[in-house]
């Protein structure tokens, strides 16, 4: 799982930022980002420093930051079936003013937990770090169902 990150034609060579992507254009019911690049989807996941000052410390995150919050989880998800065989359920619990906890269940074993705060300033310096955050992901879900696969298949 590199996390080199290169533009081939229209397409991120990351394995993670490729199944990010897949997840976007799943969305697109209406063909309205056919003209978009994977870049141009993958971008609102980019909040460099100067982006991030400028947002509040504390705020209620709006509705497509949470949307992106859950994309970018479900696409750990799906990572993490295509390797294990195993179906990956997501589950956001979330305050509405941007603290909470996602877990990834397989059968019983939550295979990824992470403690979410200030979702409204969801997001990575570059698609570098947005790659390897999400390849952390999901190596740690293809660890813990490989540990405990007992669990995981019940």
């Amino acid at each position: 799982m590199a996390a080199s990150i290169e533009q081939k034609g229209s397409v991120v060579d990351a394995p993670f930022l490729i199944e990010l992507v897949k997840i976007w254009r799943s969305q697109d019911t209406n063909g309205a980002w056919e003209r978009k690049s994977d870049l141009d989807l993958l971008e609102p996941y980019i909040l460099s420093k100067e982006k991030r000052r400028a947002l509040p410390i504390i705020g209620d995150p709006d509705p497509n930051t949470l949307w992106r919050l859950e994309l970018f989880f479900n696409a750990v998800a799906l990572s993490v079936e295509r390797e294990t065989g195993l179906m990956i359920q997501p589950i956001l619990k979330l305050h509405h003013e941007g603290f909470g906890r996602i877990v990834l269940i397989a059968g019983r074993l939550v295979a990824v937990n992470r403690q979410l705060r200030d979702v409204h300033r969801f997001g990575f310096d570059n698609f570098v770090k947005l790659a390897q955050e999400g390849d952390k992901y999901v190596r740690e879900g293809i660890d813990l169902i490989r540990k405990f696969p007992d669990v995981a298949n019940y």
